[in-house]
Order: structure tokens, then C-alpha cells, then sequence
């Protein structure tokens, strides 16, 4: 099998400054060194067989979560889900972990989780999450979950692990570049930068900001590149798609509220109606510089986060607030500067926001002009957040973090499933 030569973006700008200066050298060879990483493959029938393998699994890299019932879900980016019991939020268990290759959302309905296998929908019963079985795949909902410039997986196989090699090879000056060099930027891996029913004792299904899924009664709606599928769950494991509507490009997140689908992409926030739930239309949209675009929304307000250093290509960081009353008109009512903002999530008067390295800020939006920081707990880097029931399911690069915030003014960690450094 020939290799895959994948590079991030800073090593791709190191070799090309490496290159540039060594070029003027007197020295007739000069040595690089670089990643060769092989894609290791399984059988599509394999993969699905095995999705309930694994009992449990430690927590390394977190994604996106959903909240239904006592349960929450959280993802492992490009490797599955963890199933963890929070009847006591202060003492959570990870109870399974389901094994899919290539999944970064999910979302639960009933006794129904779905979630992505690379472009693939995925629909799995978990009415015991210890049998967990897949019950049908819906293929191509997310067509742009495939990898750049040539390299195409065997067909019916799924990448379930990548094998790296660093590599180092002399290089005759006088020869030009090798082959590999002069390819390096088509060699690029795309990176993998709710109202749902109500389960007895628990929360209703409940997303983060940063979902690409929304379940909304007896629907599914999912967001990919530039489109908004329309799902039917009339049979939650035997999900149908009714229609895909155009939204735009680089759509990135979807997040429901009332008859409303508040839909953030890199270049801005578009407003669905969705009245008629299964033929969603455009009520409204609102422009902004390009960067990523997490959103949540309440009645009157859209919370919008705009990020750089990230694939969206952005160069602002800032919260703008956007005037939703009258939908076919939004418009700006006032922006905050901000040091990295990813996902966010409102309860009443309460804004959480995640500011990336900048850690968890908690603010008073009852007047949105004048937001009032009540908090700021630095030291960790967040990244997505739920508020539910006075407490918010908190995700970080230190692991999940769980916060009471019934006494605003005495806010305390209760939990922490802490990431596996092994």
C-alpha cells in the first residue's frame, strides 16, 4: 500500500521555510525529515459489528455532547461514543463506549442514537446500552467527510486507525525537489476541525452549541457542508429523508429553538422556519466576517461566537449579539471582544461562554448591551457547553467538568471525568 503523506498547516509552513532557506545554502545536500502516516483499513461489516465492543474506554479526546435523560453522551473524536449514567451528577459512570470510526456527532431520540461513520448516518438502538446495534445506515448525509486531492478509501472499508512514521531523507541540491515535495499541498487530510422527546426522570434531548444534528419532535435535521437534511422518525431506527434544502457553504452548526432552526456557518447565521417540520424554509440571515460560527438563540437574541485559528480561516475573535425579534430582518446589536470563543449555551439570563485557552466565562445577559462578567474560571480550555437543570455539562481539554450553578454566586464543580494521558 503506498503511504499517505499527511501535514498539519505548521508543519507544512516549516518545510516550506526549511526548503526556501536551505536552498541558498552552499551545501550540495541537505537533509528532511517528515510524517508518512498508513491508513489502517477494516471491513465496513466488521466495523459494524463490532460498534458495542468495547465496555468502556478512556476519555482522550472529547468532542461534542448530547444530553437525554440521565445519560450523556460524549463523543471521541474519530473513534465513537462514550454512554456515561449521570443520575448523580457528582458521581458519573462511563458505562460503554460504542466504537465508530470516523464519528464527531451525535444525537439521541428515544431509545435511538444517530451518529456519523465518516459520511455515513449511522442509527443505533441503545434500549440497552450494553447491546447496543446498529439498525440502519443512511449514506452520504455529511458527502464532505472524505479525504483531499486523491486519496480514496478501498471501497466497502472503513479508516479506523492511522499508523505514523517520521522519515528522514537526504536531499541532492542539485536535483530539484523530490517528487513528494513538490505535491505537499494536495496531500492535505480535510481536518475534523432540542427539542427531542422526553425520557422518564431525565432531560428532554439536549445539544450543544456546536452540533451539526437537531431532533425536533418526530425530525431530524442535519447540517452538512452547504446543505439542511430533513429526516422523518417516524420509526427512530428507520430514518427517512424527505429533502435536502441548499443553505450555502461552509455550514458548521445547527441549533433549535421554538419553530426555528438557527443554522452558523464561517460567513454567517441563517434562520429556518420549520412550522411545516418537514419542509424547512429560510425566514432570515445575518452577515459576518469570516470565522467560525457557533450559535444559540432565545426569543428575542442570537448568540453568535466568532473564531479564528481554525479551518474557517477567520481572523476574529468576539461574541456579536444579533436582534432576532423580527427574523426577515436581524441586525447587530453589539459585539465583545473575545480571546478564542467556541460553543456556548444560555439558561434564562445566563450566558456560558467557552473561550478556548481563555477558559469557562459566565455572564448577566438580562441586558445584552451591558453584559456583566460574573465569572471567569481560567485554566482550562473549553470548548463546548450544556446548561441544564442548573448544572452545565462543561467540555474541556482537561476532560468533562461539571458545574452547580443554582447559587449564581457560590458556583461549584461537582464532577470531573478527567482525560487519559496514556
Amino acid at each position: 500500500m503506498r503511504p499517505k503523506l499527511i501535514f498539519s498547516k505548521t508543519t507544512l509552513l516549516l518545510l516550506m521555510v526549511s526548503g526556501f532557506f536551505l536552498s541558498g545554502c552552499l551545501k550540495d545536500k541537505y537533509t528532511m525529515t517528515y510524517t508518512l502516516m498508513y491508513p489502517v483499513y477494516a471491513e465496513k461489516a466488521e466495523v459494524l459489528a463490532t460498534v458495542n465492543s468495547e465496555p468502556k474506554a478512556s476519555i482522550k479526546n472529547p468532542g461534542k455532547i448530547f444530553l437525554y435523560g440521565k445519560y450523556i453522551f460524549l463523543n471521541e473524536i474519530d473513534k465513537g461514543v462514550h454512554i456515561i449514567d449521570n443520575s448523580d451528577p457528582a458521581k458519573p459512570k462511563a458505562i460503554r463506549f460504542l466504537k465508530i470510526p470516523g464519528s464527531l456527532d451525535i444525537a439521541v431520540k428515544g431509545t435511538t442514537l444517530y451518529a456519523d461513520m465518516y459520511s455515513d448516518l449511522l442509527a443505533i438502538d441503545i434500549t440497552n446500552p450494553l447491546q447496543a446495534s446498529v439498525k440502519k445506515i443512511i449514506p452520504d448525509v455529511f458527502p464532505d467527510r472524505v479525504y483531499s486531492s486523491g486519496f480514496v478509501q478501498d471501497e466497502g472499508k472503513i479508516i479506523v486507525d492511522w499508523i505514523s512514521k517520521d522519515t528522514t531523507v537526504e536531499i541532492n541540491r542539485n536535483n530539484g525537489n523530490p517528487q513528494w515535495l513538490e505535491c505537499i499541498t494536495c496531500n492535505f487530510a480535510l481536518s475534523s476541525d432540542l427539542a427531542g422527546s422526553k425520557s422518564s426522570g431525565g432531560a428532554p434531548g439536549v445539544a450543544g452549541s456546536m452540533a451539526r444534528l437537531s431532533i425536533v419532535g418526530d425530525y431530524l435535521y442535519a447540517v452538512n457542508r452547504a446543505d439542511l437534511m430533513t429526516l422523518k422518525l417516524s420509526n427512530p431506527q428507520d430514518p427517512e429523508i424527505l429533502n435536502t434544502t441548499s443553505v450555502g457553504w461552509n455550514i458548521e452548526t445547527i441549533f433549535p429553538f421554538k419553530s426555528k432552526l438557527f443554522i452558523g456557518s464561517s460567513s454567517g447565521m441563517f434562520i429556518f422556519n420549520i412550522d411545516n417540520a418537514s419542509q424547512p424554509l429560510l425566514d432570515g440571515s445575518f452577515s459576518h466576517a469570516r470565522a467560525c460560527d457557533p450559535v444559540v438563540a432565545d426569543d428575542q437574541y442570537a448568540f453568535v461566537t466568532l473564531r479564528s485559528g481554525s479551518t474557517c480561516e477567520g481572523f476574529n475573535n468576539q461574541l456579536d449579539i444579533v436582534d432576532v425579534s423580527n427574523v426577515y430582518a436581524p441586525f447587530l446589536v453589539k459585539t465583545y471582544a473575545m480571546t478564542n470563543p467556541h460553543g456556548l449555551a444560555k439558561d434564562g439570563n445566563l450566558l456560558f461562554l467557552c473561550d478556548g485557552t481563555d477558559g469557562l466565562k459566565i455572564y448577566d445577559a438580562s441586558v445584552v448591551s451591558k453584559l456583566k462578567l460574573l465569572h471567569h474560571i481560567k485554566n482550562m480550555e473549553t470548548y463546548d457547553a450544556i446548561a441544564w437543570n442548573k448544572n452545565l455539562l462543561l467540555v474541556c481539554k482537561e476532560g468533562l467538568v461539571q458545574i452547580d450553578y443554582s447559587d449564581i454566586n457560590n458556583i461549584r464543580q461537582i464532577s470531573k471525568l478527567t482525560i487519559s494521558r496514556n
